[in-house]
């Protein structure tokens, strides 16, 4: 199952596509640089630079930062269109879209809500096995990726104990003593 994460922004956008098929593992990652005159051109670049990822890789799933408040509101009103812009391609390209806060990646990868850029570099290097490590946004977008894995791999766990309770309940329900 191949899953894209993307950190949004108005100017770099990171991508990390992995595959958790089995053991996460690496297929692509990089940055989307976002240059035009005005900010609807920027947005147009980061819908169609989302599109070719997905026509790309054919991720099964996307994953994305969920907004948080930055100290300057003009910034944070442009990483929010940025971000909706991802979404709204990723709705259009059929994917069902899973959101995730910083703190709830930086804890997933690192096990330290409060890491800093660098840790979460050396993690996503580790626990991916790359040769180096990606550029900050990329390292970003593939611990975003990371941290979706994480959770589909939690869910299907709780998932297959519960399908396993139900089977056991089932079979004591169904058993007759006098067979």
């Amino acid at each position: 199952m191949i899953l894209l994460g993307i950190d949004p922004g108005s100017r770099v956008t990171g991508y990390g596509v992995i595959d958790v098929s089995g053991k996460p593992r690496y297929v692509a990652s990089g940055c989307l640089r976002i240059d035009g005159p005005d900010l609807a051109q920027k947005l147009a670049r980061v819908y169609a630079g989302v599109s070719e990822l997905i026509a790309l890789y054919r991720p099964s799933e996307f994953a994305i930062e969920r907004v948080f408040m930055a100290k300057n509101a003009d910034s944070a009103l442009k990483l929010g269109q940025a971000r909706g812009t991802a979404v709204v391609c990723a709705a259009n390209h059929g994917l069902a879209v899973h959101e995730y806060a910083a703190r709830q990646v930086k804890q997933a990868v690192t096990g330290n809500g409060g890491a800093d850029k660098a840790q979460i570099q050396q993690m996503v290097t580790a626990l991916l096995s790359l040769d180096g490590q990606p550029p900050e946004d990329a390292a970003d977008a593939l611990a975003i990726a990371l941290t979706h894995g994480y959770a589909r791999q939690g869910l299907a766990s709780v998932a297959s104990r519960r399908r396993g309770k139900s089977a056991r309940g089932a079979r004591w329900r169904d058993f007759k003593p006098d067979e």
